[in-house]
């Protein structure tokens, strides 16, 4: 799955696991369903506003994006290349 896509996947899991709609999620609901058709694609500041709104961090949506991308790669292996990374700067 492209990238994109499953931005667009991962925000509609989220916001469907936490109950909550559309509305309550962005601006309007004419843009979080663009979003998650993957029509649209959140800036940096929309996906932390978000990622608020739904009560998790942002981190978490991209997570789970780049694991919805790639089915081999691992929750444990993504979050150690992240701390590798992070700990090198």
């Amino acid at each position: 799955m492209e990238l994109k896509q499953a931005l667009a996947q991962a925000i509609k899991e989220l916001r469907k696991s936490k109950d909550l709609s559309q509305e309550t999620v962005g601006a309007s609901q004419s843009y979080i369903s663009d979003v998650e058709r993957g029509i649209k694609s959140p800036s940096v500041i929309k996906l932390a506003e978000l990622a608020e709104n739904m009560g998790v961090h942002p981190l978490t949506i991209l997570a789970k994006s780049y694991l919805l991308a790639d089915p081999e790669l691992g929750v444990d292996e993504l979050l150690e290349q992240l701390r590798r990374e992070l700990e090198s700067l």
